[in-house]
């Protein structure tokens, strides 16, 4: 797949394409620390089954690049989710399946609870995925927030020189810990740490994580998409949750008590094995839900 650009108001989005312009719409949306290489293994089989694939690079990584250097590099989820919608709007797209986890699964949760009529169906990997910021001042489970220790280094100046010097090392590190089944190799891994050499990644990265426990400021061209999101909106579009049982980050456990967020039609799949890069380690799960969401729509 050609490497493509399409702009937006923000961006110069960066994407791949295949499939049947004709067909219906899947937008494939990658994770952090990770990029489009996360669907190597979706976008064929379900191109070849003629769906019009799309997978971009999300801001701050790879070849996605903002438009103006004035622009704040946040990573907070209301950019994500707006840079999907604009995304399709630059391509003409009305409606489309989303299939996204972590960031991407934040980006395709956003746009579905607030723009559901650009949203035919939704396989979120690993639940819902909106940030409940206001409530980020409670502490979690002592395991989790053990697990969370890569977003309390990024809230230092440590941290933040750490991802500058060292961001492969951690995020190989990370890959490891949050798919502890999954045997990637060195080609596998450099493939996608390239994109981590775009020039906003950092600060995209330090942004949204620091966004996300209200400890940064946002930036104002969304804060009244952040004051929708802060009312924790449902979504009502059909929906498959898929979330391997071994997800090193997020294990189902955690999740399951938000699947009331979603209001239409939703079923929830356990991938044994499966670890946070399930489209990785497990793609024929990932086309098999989207192919069940286009058979019910």
């Amino acid at each position: 797949m050609p490497l493509q650009s399409i702009r937006t108001p923000v961006l110069d989005i960066g994407f791949l394409e295949s499939g049947s312009s004709a067909g219906p719409a899947v937008i494939l949306l990658h994770g952090w620390p990770s990029d489009v290489h996360d669907y190597d293994g979706v976008a064929p089989p379900l191109a070849e089954a003629g769906f019009r694939v799309l997978v971009p690079w999300l801001r701050g990584f790879g070849p996605t690049r903002f438009l103006d250097a004035e622009t704040p590099r946040s990573g907070q989820q209301a950019a994500l989710g707006a840079d999907v919608r604009d995304f399709m709007d630059a391509l003409s797209i009305e409606a489309a399946i989303l299939v996204g986890y972590d960031w991407g699964g934040r980006a395709a949760c956003v746009a579905a609870a607030l723009w559901p009529e650009r949203v035919t169906a939704l396989v979120a990997i690993t639940g819902y995925g909106i940030q409940d910021i206001a409530a980020a001042v409670h502490p979690g489970m002592a395991e989790q927030e053990y697990r969370h220790w890569y977003q309390w280094y990024f809230h230092t100046d440590r941290g933040r020189n750490g991802l500058i010097e060292n961001r492969a090392e951690v995020a190989r590190l990370l890959w490891h810990l949050w798919s502890p089944n999954w045997a990637f190799d060195d080609a596998t891994f450099k493939t996608t740490a390239a994109s981590f050499d775009n020039p906003d990644f950092v600060d995209v990265t330090i942004k949204s994580y620091r966004h996300r426990y209200g400890n940064a400021p946002g930036d104002p061209a969304y804060d009244n998409l952040e004051v929708a999101l802060g009312k924790q909106p449902t979504i009502g579009v059909p929906t498959i949750v898929l979330h391997g049982e071994a997800d090193g980050v997020g294990p189902p456990a955690g999740s399951i008590p938000r699947d009331r967020m979603f209001t239409g039609p939703m079923e929830r799949r356990l991938i044994p094995r499966a670890g946070h890069f399930l489209s990785r380690e497990n793609p024929q799960d990932v086309v098999a839900a989207v192919e069940r969401l286009a058979v019910a729509d």
